[in-house]
Parts: structure tokens; C-alpha cells; sequence
């Protein structure tokens, strides 16, 4: 069953549980148990009574996904507080979502207008992943970063718009690694890069200056 691979996910990533009976006090596994249910009802077309329970999940767990978002196995949402998973989402297997991203719409578009997002994926704290995009298999999406547009299978990805680092690549697993810490910053990148061609610049002009100086001497 799925709620048992939900069940044994938390706990296994989650260094901070101590016994198994903490995982009934996260806001993820209830969020998750109170999905499944409402997403077969949304698929008997039964949306009233699918949204209904997705509803009453939001305001006991904070997380708010849309009971006609398909989701795999080992869905991780770390805190949770403000995650929001729009109508037309998938969400692949091994997953880590952390607090406060959202995996939403661009408009009043019809049809798939939300994400999909690949296995072993891993999305930072505050992260907006907007519109019918993919996110490849062991991906990683930075903290705050917003994504509007597809990302390769095993990159990373960080900024406002989100942009892959180059000559980076994710472990194999980025979803189990939890690391939101250890990523590349472009602008830091971009800004050494110019540094050592203005130093570049600097010493071509002094010697074009010095040889203009013996010429006169």
C-alpha cells in the first residue's frame, strides 16, 4: 500500500524521529492519508466530497494538494507549512519537497497546466516550480529558486529564473541526500568570472602603457 511506503519514507528520512509512533505527529503523513481517499473520490468524479477532504487536510496540516494531483510513492514534504500542489500535478516516486514550495499554474490555461515532476527529485525550502513543466529524474531544485522552465535529468537548478548550473551534477539520489546547502551559485560564478577578466584587462593595459612610455623615452 502506499500510505505504508508514506509511513516508512518519513521515518527513514527524517534523522530527528526517534520511535515510529512519532510519524503519526507529521503534518505530511496525514496530508498524504487524507490525499489517497480524496483522489479516488476525484476520480469516481465524486469532486465535492474529493475537495472537500483535500480542504479540511489544508487547514490541519497546512499542505495543500489538489485531490486530482497524481502522486507516486515515498512523497517526503519536510514541515510542510505552505506547500501548495496544484490540480494537474504529478509528482513521480522518492520525492522531497520542503516547506513553503509551490508546484502551481501560470494562468487560467485548461488542460495540464502544472508540473511534472520526475523520481528521486528533490525541491528546496520556498521553491516555485509554475506551469506544464518537466522536472527530470534526480533533479535538484535550489531554496527560493523559480522554475518556469523544464530541467534536464540530473542537474541542478538555482536562481530567479531558475537556470542550470553548468559542469554540475546531482548524486544519484538528490531526494535522500537533503542537502540544500551544497549548490553552486551562478550570480557568485558569474561575478569571479568578470573579476578575472577585468584583471585580464587591467594588466593588457598597463602593458600597452608602459610600452607607449619606453617608445617616448
Amino acid at each position: 500500500m502506499k500510505i505504508v511506503s508514506d509511513f516508512n519514507t518519513i521515518k527513514r528520512k527524517d534523522p530527528a524521529i526517534k520511535s515510529s509512533i512519532e510519524v503519526l505527529l507529521y503534518p505530511s503523513f496525514w496530508a498524504l492519508l487524507l490525499y489517497r481517499p480524496a483522489h479516488i473520490l476525484y476520480r469516481w468524479r465524486l469532486f465535492f466530497i474529493a475537495r472537500f477532504i483535500s480542504q479540511f487536510a489544508r487547514f490541519f496540516t497546512g499542505i495543500e494538494i489538489h485531490p486530482g494531483a497524481k502522486i507516486g510513492e515515498g512523497l517526503f514534504i519536510d514541515h510542510g507549512m505552505g506547500v501548495v500542489i496544484g490540480e494537474t500535478c504529478e509528482i513521480g516516486d522518492n520525492v522531497t519537497i520542503y516547506q513553503g514550495v509551490t508546484l502551481g499554474g501560470t494562468g487560467k490555461d485548461v488542460g495540464k497546466r502544472h508540473p511534472t515532476v520526475g523520481d528521486n527529485v528533490m525541491v528546496g525550502s520556498g521553491a516555485k516550480v509554475l506551469g506544464p513543466i518537466v522536472i527530470g529524474n534526480n533533479s535538484k531544485i535550489g531554496a527560493g529558486s523559480v522554475v518556469l522552465k523544464d530541467v534536464p535529468e540530473d542537474s541542478t537548478v538555482v536562481g530567479i529564473p531558475a537556470k542550470a548550473v553548468k559542469g554540475s551534477h546531482t548524486v544519484e539520489h538528490p531526494s535522500d541526500n537533503l542537502d540544500q546547502m551544497s549548490l553552486p551559485d551562478p550570480v557568485e560564478i558569474e561575478i569571479c568570472r568578470l573579476r578575472i577578466r577585468l584583471q585580464q584587462l587591467e594588466a593588457k593595459i598597463n602593458e600597452d602603457v608602459k610600452e607607449i612610455e619606453d617608445e617616448d623615452l
